[in-house]
């Protein structure tokens, strides 16, 4: 007679759907869960113990105490009946058990015959596992065992909150953190964002002795632009530059709205004669779009590190010089500053 498997809970759905939200399964091990299966081998006087999570087809392993494996077919697992349990579930001698006496786990290795396991019942009352212990030879759990694992069940919930907890804390303030250093119009970092980064390249430069160029750049007319066809156009207009530096930098350049009309691209690696290079591509690039409404251009002023640029706001200095050359000589072109001396700047 084959193991008789337990049978599906009437919640499947909506236990699995809660067993997901907690992230938890194929995760590494981790030491809370790992001293919570110790303590409740040491409690129960038993040679295994068990952090199990009952997956659609599998019981997956959390933390293990006794044994070698991560996971086993739900079919046998003992785990998949206690998961039905409002309270501590024990089979006092699995080998007269007509449930278990045929199961794998029974007549071979690791040859099991008492079973003792509280389900995890989460705060919206699914149970997506079980904290188990099992010996190989029959017994009974004592009154102070039986309420001591229970107990420990729900410390295991109570971790299984707290990670989540954390975790969506983390999430969160990723998610701050993003804000607050991006432009919401455009999606590309903002000025604080672009301080911080320029600062960081800036000392980089410096202590490696290689490039760092930086260019500035204004939408030519915008205000008109604005003032003709309404802020709703202007904002499709800037969001449409920032989607073309975006694709037209290269993947090491940092690309950010400096305010306004105007943008940013920071330049690691690259000297004037590059800089200007990619400055024309995407002056280009902005030129030669299909605009709705009216062709649109832009002007660039670049400039790059000398030994005369001790503070990177002297950079932004410069590009803006070349920037504000360039709309003085006619808009749409771009300007390279270029100072009395060349040579990059090394610490």
């Amino acid at each position: 007679m084959p193991a008789v498997p337990a049978p599906i809970p009437a919640d499947e759905a909506e236990r699995l759907l809660t067993l997901r939200r907690y992230n938890i399964l194929d995760t590494p091990p981790e030491l809370a869960f790992d001293d919570i299966a110790h303590i409740a081998a040491h409690i129960c006087d038993a040679p295994i113990s068990l952090v199990s999570m009952i997956d659609t087809d599998r019981q997956w392993f959390k933390s293990i105490y006794g044994i070698e494996t991560s996971e086993m077919p739900r079919a046998i697992a003992f785990c998949a009946h206690t998961i039905l349990q409002e309270n501590v579930f024990v089979v006092p001698n699995a080998e007269v058990d007509v449930r278990f006496a045929e199961n794998p786990l029974v007549t071979a290795a690791p040859n099991l015959r008492f079973y003792a396991g509280a389900p995890l019942k989460m705060p919206d009352g699914h149970k997506i596992g079980t904290l188990c212990v099992v010996d190989r030879v029959p017994r009974e759990l004592s009154i102070a065992q039986h309420d001591t694992l229970q107990a420990l069940a729900r410390q295991v919930v109570a971790q299984l909150e707290l990670r989540r907890t954390v975790a969506e804390l983390k999430e969160a303030n990723g998610r701050l953190a993003a804000l607050a250093t991006t432009d919401q119009l455009t999606g590309l970092n903002n000025m604080r964002a672009f301080s911080e980064q320029l600062q960081h390249e800036y000392a980089r430069a410096v202590r490696a002795c290689t490039p760092l160029s930086l260019i500035m750049l204004d939408v030519d007319y915008f205000k008109t632009y604005n003032d003709t066809y309404g802020h709703l156009a202007g904002d499709l207009v800037l969001k449409a530059v920032a989607d073309i530096l975006s694709s037209g930098a290269r993947r090491i350049d940092h690309v950010a709205r400096y305010g306004g009309e105007e943008f940013v691209v920071i330049l690691p690696n690259a000297g004037r004669k590059t800089s200007k290079i990619i400055a024309e591509r995407l002056r280009t690039a902005i030129e030669k779009c299909t605009w709705s409404v009216r062709p649109i251009t832009a002007s660039f002023g670049v400039a790059s590190m000398t030994p005369s640029i001790g503070d990177p706001r002297v950079l932004i200095e410069y590009a803006d010089r070349a920037l504000y050359r360039s709309k003085a000589d006619g808009r749409n072109r771009v300007t390279v500053y270029v100072p009395q001396t060349s040579q990059i700047a090394c610490g």
